[in-house]
């Protein structure tokens, strides 16, 4: 059995996926583009060795922050995976789509030459300069390849509707957006409590070139800090606006990418969340 876990940040993902592991005695598969590198931990909100309660956790912190990896890389390492780990039951979690339909689905990476690289221009840059070009552009941000091919191509984006190579089953968490975006203001206000900025500044200095830190929430706006072109309280607002705004584009690409059954958390008490999903999973194996 395959389990997918997917929803915006902080409306309890790592904590649901702890409890089904634990009921079906599975491992579980991180998917969420950020907390593949290793010591990118506060500002990823990566699961800790205690929250993990001795249960496997695979593609998870172990990239260095000064290699690229990419989501070609994840459709082979999750694959692999998947084909060594037939008998078990897997629940994949996280946040980052592109990466959880290229390993699931016959996404194809198709080879070709680009007359402009664009290597001086971050994904989301790429991804503002293809709204302009065509604001119906649904290409994911971080699909760096798909957006310079779109860039060097004359027309629209072209439609491709890729099949599932496996069967699995796909759960979302949700919260209604005042609730969610508030979620998202207090996690941020916590990740500085617990050392973002002094986690952020150690990466910059052994790692300054580094792609990921360069371009992903909570790292790159603590750049324009370091680099004395923004206040911190600026920067703090900025990851709490640049969040909440991923957060919406989260909903917009699973919910027009994938068949998702859609929970709404009970924060009062998520065994209710917990309790409804089992069930719907154990109507759905019926």
């Amino acid at each position: 059995m395959i389990l997918a876990i997917v929803g915006p940040t902080g409306v309890g993902k790592t904590k649901l996926s702890i409890e089904l592991a634990k009921i079906y005695n599975a491992i579980i598969v991180n998917c969420d583009a950020v907390q593949v590198y290793q010591e990118l931990n506060i500002g990823s909100a990566k699961v800790t060795e205690e929250e993990k309660e001795n249960i496997p956790h695979f593609l998870l912190d172990f990239v260095s922050p000064n290699e690229r990896y990419t989501v070609y890389n994840y459709q082979k390492d999750l694959r692999k995976i998947l084909e060594d780990n037939k008998e078990k039951n897997i629940i994949l979690v996280g946040g980052t789509g592109l990466y959880l339909k290229a390993g699931l689905y016959d996404y194809d990476f198709k080879v070709e030459s680009e007359s402009n690289t664009y290597e001086n221009l971050s994904n989301e840059e790429l991804y503002h300069l293809a709204l302009q070009k065509d604001k119906s552009c649904s290409i994911h941000p971080n699909n760096r390849k798909r957006l310079v091919r779109f860039l060097n191509k004359d027309g629209k984006e072209e439609k491709a509707s890729p099949k599932p190579l496996y069967e699995a089953t796909y759960i979302g968490l949700t919260t209604d957006r005042e609730n969610l975006y508030n979620i998202i203001n207090k996690r941020v206000e916590i990740m500085f409590q617990n050392g973002l900025l002094e986690e952020a500044k150690t990466l910059f200095s052994k790692y300054p070139n580094s792609t990921i830190l360069n371009s992903a929430i909570g790292y790159k706006e603590l750049k324009q800090y370091f680099s004395n072109e923004i206040s911190l309280e600026e920067a703090k607002e900025l990851i709490k606006k640049n969040s909440r705004h991923y957060a919406k584009r989260q909903y917009t690409w699973f919910n027009n990418q994938m068949e998702i059954k859609w929970f709404d958390v009970d924060f009062n008490d998520f065994s209710k969340t917990s309790k409804e999903i089992v069930e719907y999973i154990e109507n759905q194996k019926k």
